[in-house]
């Protein structure tokens, strides 16, 4: 046999095939190499590209943010691939917006200066502690975001600039006397009308459907009567809130974790100190710094040399004046220094990722630790949140170990952490109850290896400390039910579509009828309009006070007639007899709707001229996101 293979391994025709195999994959490795060596883009506006890397970032920061706001109900929106891709084309089509906001304003000459962009980060509340603006805090969020202070600085700049057009075109807005006063004698008007109820139901009930018509419709619409892939489910369930509310822990068990963790229930150590900062990292701002530390050492002013001198312009202003930080807060190199000094001590020249620093510590505040009783609540807390999570964690541990070894039944499993397996009659994808809904609890159950091999499911965390296995005990295909199971529905649909053409065939004859002023089609079918009563524009019927409100004026005392339908589904024709204009006073422009019209105006402008930028411009949406297509 290995004889036979040699022989066929040193075949000419062997080593041709081999040598295209290998060819293949060297040109197809190299095209992949040339095809991403480009930076792709995701969009482009009049030559100016929004990166793919900027639309993913932007994508899940505002995925993040949704996520946040609405939890499982937004996870279960995103198992829709509809959805997804209609989510991910509103955030690039917001990023072309932007953009296009952004290339105006600068074409007419917008400007935003240093001062607006510092006064906007100042009294941003993400950078504030105790109601005032906290360098520190500045620099350490910026730090996380992977950012600089003058990265930051441009960003900011670009979202004033935005925001200054836009409320350019916002604030040209304003509202007349005579145009609130017309809109509020419109909102006040009344209006009297009588109403005709036909009863779709009346007209089913007296319809005939045969045999044959039944089975004709279920031959046209087989799809009204298609049974859905289904399976009938068992899982088990564990959540480690359940687990926190069955868990008690004593005053000495608190106690015991105070007194072993007492330097997270008080004040560390803190200092105030003030800073020089020279930005670079070359020997040229080495030397700088040298000098500024020089001039210190021969007396010169530390809060007027850092008001002249530092790059650091925030606290520059302020004398280099810091907040109070304790250890872990600041950069490594810089809390070395600072905590290495004595109250009133100048540091050397301190080198950190910022560039070179010249410290002076003006203070230390010393560790204070809060009493037990102080912090009991908190600890009794923590502490029955530290184990329920360890007793979470065994459990699932547990769980997929003993979901595993018996892969045929969820008993031993269930016995194995203490838990019921749940059981449901047959389900689909589109009305699984509860936890089963969870797209990726949908996508285990319907998976070959669950469905069709009869397996345990992995675990399955649906949320945090929050998992499911499932297994399928039963299932069936999709399928068109035989007509025989389904006759019955068949003609009910059919029955209730017939009266519904019956009842709107005569509605639309009595319509007729009464816009050409006969009235003999009523008595004839024993048919009377309700009593006259009159209505506001927010009336309690809002589909009648909808279709009441969109008929003409009537003229020369003769009714106006229309047609809508009630909550019932029921068809409704509307006679309106008469417009009761209100009396309104001259309206004042300085009330609450003007500033609504205002703001509707304000809005239709910004629509208007993003539509008219958009015209003008050129955006081309890349192949790389497949929603901007």
């Amino acid at each position: 046999m290995m004889e036979r293979m040699r022989e066929g391994a040193n075949s000419i025709w062997v080593k041709i095939i081999l040598g295209l195999i290998i060819l293949s994959f060297v040109f197809a490795g190299v095209g992949s190499y040339l095809a991403g060596s480009g930076n792709q883009f995701a969009a482009k506006v009049d030559g100016q590209e929004i990166s793919q890397r900027e639309f993913e970032t932007a994508y899940q920061n505002e995925r993040n943010r949704m996520q946040s706001q609405l939890g499982d109900y937004f996870s279960t929106l995103m198992g829709d691939p509809a959805y997804v891709q209609q989510f991910r084309r509103n955030v690039l089509d917001r990023m072309v917006n932007d953009l296009l906001i952004q290339q105006r304003a600068e074409e007419l000459g917008m400007r935003i200066s240093d001062t607006q962009v510092r006064q906007t980060i100042l009294s941003m509340p993400e950078f504030q502690r105790d109601g005032a603006f906290d360098n520190e805090q500045y620099n350490m969020l910026l730090r996380r975001a992977g950012m600089t202070p003058d990265m930051f600085a441009e960003s900011m700049r670009t979202d004033l600039l935005r925001q200054q057009f836009l409320i350019a075109i916002q604030g040209s807005d304003f509202a007349l006397s005579n145009e609130l006063t017309a809109l509020t004698k419109l909102e006040q008007q009344q209006r009297d009308i009588r109403t005709l109820t036909l009863n779709v139901a009346e007209f089913t009930k007296n319809v005939d459907v045969s045999d044959d018509e039944a089975k004709a419709f279920y031959e046209q619409n087989p799809q009204m009567y298609m049974r859905p892939d289904q399976v009938k489910a068992a899982y088990i369930e564990l959540s480690g809130d359940n687990l926190k509310n069955t868990l008690t822990v004593s005053d000495e068990d608190a106690k015991a974790y105070y007194e072993e963790h007492k330097s997270k229930f008080g004040t560390a150590e803190q200092r105030l100190a003030r800073h020089i900062l020279v930005q670079g990292k070359g020997s040229e701002a080495k030397a700088k710094a040298e000098q500024l530390l020089a001039q210190l050492k021969s007396g010169a002013d530390f809060a007027e040399l850092a008001k002249t001198s530092s790059d650091d312009t925030f606290s520059g202003q302020e004398g280099g004046k810091l907040d109070w930080f304790e250890r872990g807060v600041m950069d490594p190199a810089f809390e070395e220094a600072a905590f290495a000094l004595q109250k009133g001590d100048i540091s050397d020249v301190v080198e950190s990722d910022f560039g070179y620093h010249i410290i002076k510590l003006d203070d230390i505040k010393a560790p204070q630790v809060k009493a037990f009783a102080d912090v009991r609540d908190e600890i009794l807390a923590e502490v029955r949140e530290q184990r329920a999570a360890e007793a979470f964690y065994d459990l699932q541990t547990a769980l997929a170990e003993k979901a595993f070894e018996m892969p045929d039944s969820l008993e031993d499993a269930a016995e194995a952490v203490n838990a019921k397996v749940q059981t449901t009659d047959f389900i689909s994808q589109s009305d699984a109850p509860g936890v089963l809904a969870n797209p990726a609890v949908l996508q285990a159950l319907f998976s070959p290896e669950v469905r069709e091999d009869g397996l345990n499911s992995d675990v399955i965390e649906v949320g945090p400390e929050h998992i499911v296995v499932v297994r399928v005990n039963d299932s069936r295909d999709e399928m068109v039910l035989p007509f025989e199971d389904v006759s019955e529905k068949v003609k009910q649909q059919l029955a209730v579509q017939k009266g519904e053409e019956q009842a709107q065939a005569k509605a639309d004859a009595l319509l007729a009828s009464l816009r050409d002023g006969k009235t003999e089609m009523l008595a004839e079918d024993g048919l009377a309009f309700s009593a006259s009563k009159t209505i506001s524009r927010m009336g309690e019927d809002r589909m009648i006070a909808q279709e009441a409100f969109a008929l003409a004026k009537p003229q020369d005392g003769k009714s106006v007639y229309g047609v809508t339908r009630d909550a019932e589904g029921n068809i409704l024709l509307i006679a309106l007899d008469k417009v009761i204009e209100a009396d309104v006073s001259s309206v004042a422009t300085d009330n609450q709707l003007a500033t609504q019209l205002e703001q509707m105006l304000a809005q239709q402008d910004v629509m208007a001229t993003l539509q008219v930028l958009r015209d003008t411009s050129e955006v081309s949406y890349s192949a790389v996101d497949s929603t901007a297509n």
